[in-house]
């Protein structure tokens, strides 16, 4: 089963580092990565840069156009306006599937601000102890997981460390 989880950091460059950490549990074969992507937005900026992680992305990698519908829903619709909200709305029906309801979308909006980062990534095979460990004192916060109670606590505790 893979585990779709979103981290938001306290600074433009939180998300970056968690990818060198991703990478090299990876390559340890510590977690696979079928996919991930991060948002980065500086202060003073109007929109957040995203950027799919192509070189983690694995067999079952969700694509560039699963990442674009997303993230456009996320940061662009309240700038459309109401004729693509009502498409936003379908989109949105859509990924209900897969646990991303309005509720993640409004949540992940408000948290995702000028002056943060934040990770996508979607994983299976974790090792969940050592990736604890790697990702100890990174300072996060995370915003979604459809990991068990017990898992998202234990994921959290090693970020808030």
């Amino acid at each position: 089963m893979s585990t779709l989880s979103v981290w938001r950091f306290d600074t433009p460059e939180g998300a970056e580092k968690a990818v060198s950490t991703l990478e090299n549990l990876s390559r340890q074969q510590l977690i696979k990565v079928g996919d991930a992507a991060t948002v980065s937005w500086r202060e003073g900026e109007k929109k957040p840069k995203t950027r799919q992680l192509q070189n983690l992305a694995g067999a079952g990698a969700l694509g560039g156009a699963f990442w674009g519908m997303l993230f456009g829903l996320l940061f662009l619709v309240p700038l459309l306006g109401a004729a693509i909200g009502a498409a936003a709305g379908a989109l949105v029906g859509k990924f209900s599937d897969v646990g991303i309801d309005d509720e993640f979308i409004k949540r992940t909006r408000d948290s995702i601000t000028p002056g943060t980062s934040a990770l996508f990534v979607l994983t299976s095979d974790a090792v969940i102890d050592k990736v604890q460990e790697a990702f100890a004192g990174q300072r996060a916060e995370l915003l979604f997981t459809n990991l068990s109670t017990e898992q998202e606590t234990r994921l959290r505790e090693a970020f808030a460390e």
